[in-house]
């Protein structure tokens, strides 16, 4: 059965807060209330990548029948529309319709902000602090450029750059780490910008990004926790030519309001029904098997910011290889790390066990969102080669992102649009393998773990 346009703009709103009831969004209203959420959402501190008429004339772009359903909708839909193809999403209870991940001026100026990869949506609903999993950045930025030259607009270093250093290959993940390499390249220790014609040596690979209601469990930041946790790391992908060391010691005073901010967050509780019986007993079983690494939680929670090595954990090792600890040690020794002051951990050796709160909400999972839900973390045989998501669809058996798996990706898929709406564990730097610690759980004790991960 068809959906018809008017009831798809429904649905979306809904889903977006802004039809729901008044105590819905007053409960979810808190979270947008901090400083630093409203400096990010309102402050631009790049310049635009695109304006308003950019964006309007997006879905001429589009394949069919999308384009023809675009062409037929009202302005209103077919932003939304174009908010679905891209993964942007609106802020509960906001009737403007801006996009969180990007600041929108009154000129009509988008300029991108930090909640394009940390903002998304789960099971259809937009959670403060989640990951953004369906963000098509490649795919946007392509239909921003070809939509540019067909306007005969200015391209911007967006446009440009991405033809250069791929924004990411899989829908959901971005090349973030390669992006703070090729930034700071070109920077000495004070964050000058010094005139250099030879590239970054660069290993191109997807990350996911983290939720950022763990951010206060963290006594390091990234995966393989080399850097000390402090607000200078959050502003490194301000690093283009225009802003100088001036304007990071001006805008360092926003950034810990953002620290602040993410301090506050808290992880989203599971909305569906729980086996508590069960849970409990899958609470003992996690203890047992998987604290030492993850921490504990409940009444007296810890959590111990453990790197494990990547010769026991086995996961994909392009992430950790991507950084020399010459990278390390040049990023330890500069403005972001207070000149040496912070330690940074120049061969961290392994990737850092992450906090579990909200666990549920945060697929896909390991560091490169190869794993689709929480089942096939306890299944590392069962893990798909290939696989493609619903957008909003939500498997709560296997709890996290409803897929159709593939033994390969199929033959009819050619452009790099649709490749990005699948993920190919095939290719470089997206390995599913590894965290085979479950395979020393029975069924039903894997089956106990599952059901106590919804509660944390």
């Amino acid at each position: 059965m068809k959906t018809s346009l008017a009831a798809l703009f429904i649905v979306l709103l809904v889903d977006s807060g802004l039809l729901a009831g008044e105590n819905i969004a007053a409960k979810r209203a808190s979270a947008y209330a901090g400083r630093g959420y409203e400096l990010l959402t309102t402050k631009p501190y790049l310049p635009p990548d695109f304006d308003q008429a950019t964006f309007d004339e997006l879905w001429k772009t589009w394949e069919e029948p999308l384009r023809s359903q675009a062409e037929k909708a009202t302005p209103q839909e077919r932003t939304m529309l174009a908010y679905s193809r891209y993964g942007l999403t609106v802020a509960p209870g906001d009737s403007s319709l801006k996009p969180q991940q990007y600041v929108v001026d009154e000129a009509g100026n988008w300029t991108m902000n930090c909640l394009a990869c940390h903002q998304g949506k789960v099971a259809g609903k937009v959670v403060v602090g989640l990951p953004n999993s369906l963000l098509a950045l490649q795919t946007l930025t392509e239909e921003i450029r070809a939509t540019k030259l067909r306007l005969g607009k200015p391209l911007t270093r967006m446009d440009v750059g991405s033809t250069i250093i791929p924004l990411g290959t899989s829908n959901g993940t971005t090349n973030a780490v390669i992006f703070g390499v090729a930034l700071m390249a070109n920077r000495d220790a004070k964050l000058n910008v010094l005139p250099s014609l030879v590239p970054a040596k660069m290993t191109h690979h997807d990350h996911d990004a983290p939720a950022w209601w763990n951010f206060k469990k963290k006594q390091r930041l990234y995966s393989d926790g080399f850097a000390v946790k402090d607000p200078r790391p959050l502003m490194q992908f301000m690093l283009i030519p225009e802003n100088g060391p001036d304007k990071f010691k001006e805008w360092e005073a926003d950034f810990r309001e953002l620290y602040t901010w993410l301090e506050s967050l808290e992880p989203p509780a599971y909305p569906f029904e729980v086996d508590r019986p069960l849970a409990r007993h899958g609470e003992v079983i996690f203890n047992q098997n998987c604290a030492d690494c993850h921490g504990r939680y409940g009444a007296e929670p810890s959590y111990p910011n453990k790197i494990v090595s990547i010769e026991e954990v086995g996961t994909d090792p392009v992430r950790l290889a991507a950084l020399s600890p010459q990278h390390r040690a040049a990023y330890g020794a500069s403005w972001f790390g207070h000149f040496g002051e912070e330690k940074t951990i120049d061969d961290p050796g392994g990737y850092v066990a992450p906090p579990l709160d909200g666990i549920w909400a945060s697929a896909p999972y390991f560091h490169n969102g190869s794993v689709p839900t929480l089942w096939h973390v306890l299944h590392p045989s069962d893990r798909p080669a290939v696989w493609q998501r619903t957008e909003d669809g939500y498997d709560q058996q296997k709890v996290g992102l409803e897929v159709t798996s593939f033994e390969r990706l199929p033959k009819e898929v050619k452009s790099g649009r649709d490749r990005r709406r699948y993920f190919d564990t095939t290719k470089s730097g997206k390995s599913a393998s590894g965290h085979d610690f479950p395979d020393a759980l029975d069924e039903a004790e894997k089956r106990a773990v599952l059901e106590y991960l919804k509660t944390l």
